[in-house]
């Protein structure tokens, strides 16, 4: 994780490592979402640039840094993942952050 991410963010990602539910790898798989706060924010954390980013699941940010890990060629695994959180925590409404990036038509490809 990069060196100037604040202290919170580096022990969320302590943490996620530590426990299976929030695991930043699994099977060698990367995690890209780091829920928080019963889905309403996540930590983004970006391949492509090595930043790992704390934004609010329903704003334009989460949908731009989402869109530019799908350009990448990374949006099927996050799909996958979003749907991953969805049956794990089916109160924290997953399925609507899922059906706003579909509509902004970020897994078009």
């Amino acid at each position: 994780m990069a060196g100037n991410t604040s202290k919170t963010a580096r022990a969320s990602v302590r943490a996620g490592q530590a426990g299976q539910g929030g695991a930043l790898s699994v099977l060698g798989e990367f995690k890209y979402l780091i829920p928080l706060a019963d889905g309403r924010f996540a930590y983004v954390r970006n391949l492509t640039n090595g930043k790992t980013n704390h934004l609010r699941t329903d704003s334009d940010a989460f949908v731009e840094e989402i869109r530019g890990l799908a350009a990448a060629g990374h949006g099927a695994k996050i799909r996958a993942e979003i749907q991953g959180l969805e049956a794990a925590n089916p109160k924290h409404d997953w399925a609507a952050t899922e059906k706003r990036l579909v509509d902004a038509g970020v897994f078009e490809g």
